[in-house]
């Protein structure tokens, strides 16, 4: 641990503040945006603002929120949309596990920690991974409870406000915001990767989605993601081989 990342102000309402100041980065707005559309989607499945706002605050996770309201519009049984939602859920488990370490200080609680892993998505993840390294270790429960608290309660309002206004806006205007959650997911799953690899899954996953779609129809995201995801893997490899060769 360097002395930089130690210093700073000895106050905890300070790093909260600095916490809560992370939901105008481009990462959070854009989430935020996503949920616009999220909103739009949910009333067209035909819930209410009060469920889709609760959906948000307590399953947190856009893509579980997601899977929900396709179980609920295609008519599947408690269990059915309780498993789907919960496997969708499994990918945030490593994530937590890598960041539960750089969370805890010396004096931090685990009923803190278990509380604050409610809130690890995809957003709040790569924001703390970023920023985590310059907070003191007995303050980052502090920055990332301000981060990713603010970011949760600010867009359970935004599905709120958005559900409700809605009604007001045109066709197309509704559509163009629905378009944003998979903008959302392109370029957070870009910001995310780490590895040349990772960042070329996304190109050749999509490149292989009309294919994967004319020879499996019901399975075609799926075998998209295998095949796209095997071909960027061995293609990195590859080209770490021959920088290694250099």
């Amino acid at each position: 641990m360097t002395d930089q990342t130690e210093a700073g102000p000895d106050s905890a309402s300070h790093w909260i503040l600095l916490g809560m100041r992370q939901v105008f980065s481009a990462p959070a707005l854009i989430l935020v945006v996503a949920h616009l559309g999220f909103a739009g989607l949910a009333r067209e499945a035909g819930i209410t603002w009060v469920e889709a706002s609760f959906m948000v605050a307590t399953i947190w996770a856009l893509p579980a929120n997601l899977i929900l309201l396709g179980a609920v519009t295609a008519g599947l049984s408690l269990a059915a949309t309780a498993l789907a939602v919960a496997l969708s859920s499994l990918r945030m488990m490593p994530m937590v596990i890598a960041l539960l370490p750089d969370l805890k200080g010396p004096e931090t609680r685990r009923s803190t920690l278990l509380f604050l892993s409610h809130f690890v998505a995809v957003t709040a993840w790569v924001v703390a991974l970023e920023k985590l390294p310059s907070v003191p270790r007995r303050y980052r429960t502090h920055f990332f409870g301000g981060f990713a608290i603010s970011l949760t309660a600010i867009n359970t309002a935004v599905v709120a406000f958005a559900f409700n206004l809605m009604g007001q806006l045109p066709a197309l205007a509704t559509g163009a915001l629905a378009f944003f959650t998979p903008v959302y997911f392109l370029t957070s799953l870009f910001g995310s990767a780490r590895e040349f690899s990772g960042r070329l899954a996304l190109l050749t996953g999509l490149l292989a989605i009309p294919v994967a779609n004319w020879l499996t129809p019901g399975f075609d995201i799926l075998v998209a993601g295998i095949v796209g995801g095997v071909a960027a893997f061995l293609i990195g490899q590859l080209r770490s081989s021959r920088e290694a060769g250099r």
